[in-house]
């Protein structure tokens, strides 16, 4: 256990978000996100004849939809301190050194690590569910927590 992370939460009041509450944000920010991507795409994917037209379709954009995540996700971490996700679920993100809203470079730096989580088949994801402090991958790159709003 981190005794300095320990001190935080007493001194500070912190609480840590739960699993399931990250889950849920987690499961609103992918269903949005998806549904701009089918927004985008809706020309190419209603010419699509067959199913494998349409995966190839959404295969050839894999690239850009990754941008859009990672757009989205440091916006919104740096603006707001959460995703529409984790604003809808009340849980925030902060950072350790000045437990506000995290900067730039650290919101971007744990939105590519939140795709490259994802791509590893959401291994750092599930790190966060043995992690005490729930810290995932991104969480521990971009030296964040997600609290309790």
């Amino acid at each position: 256990m981190d005794e300095r992370l320990d001190s935080l939460f007493q001194r500070e009041h912190v609480v840590l978000a739960s699993i399931r509450q990250r889950a849920a944000a987690f499961g609103i920010d992918e269903l949005l996100l998806s549904i701009i991507m089918i927004a985008i795409l809706w020309d190419s994917i209603s010419n699509a004849n067959t199913l494998e037209e349409m995966i190839a379709v959404t295969n050839s954009f894999l690239l850009e939809y990754m941008a859009i995540k990672i757009i989205y996700h440091t916006f919104f971490t740096m603006q707001y301190g959460a995703s529409i996700g984790k604003i809808i679920m009340k849980i925030r993100i902060i950072e350790l050194s000045t437990l506000s809203n995290p900067s730039f470079l650290s919101a971007f730096n744990r939105s590519v690590f939140r795709v490259v989580s994802e791509i590893l088949f959401y291994l750092g994801f599930i790190w966060a569910m043995l992690d005490p402090y729930r810290r995932s991958w991104h969480d521990r790159t971009g030296k964040t927590l997600v609290i309790n709003a």
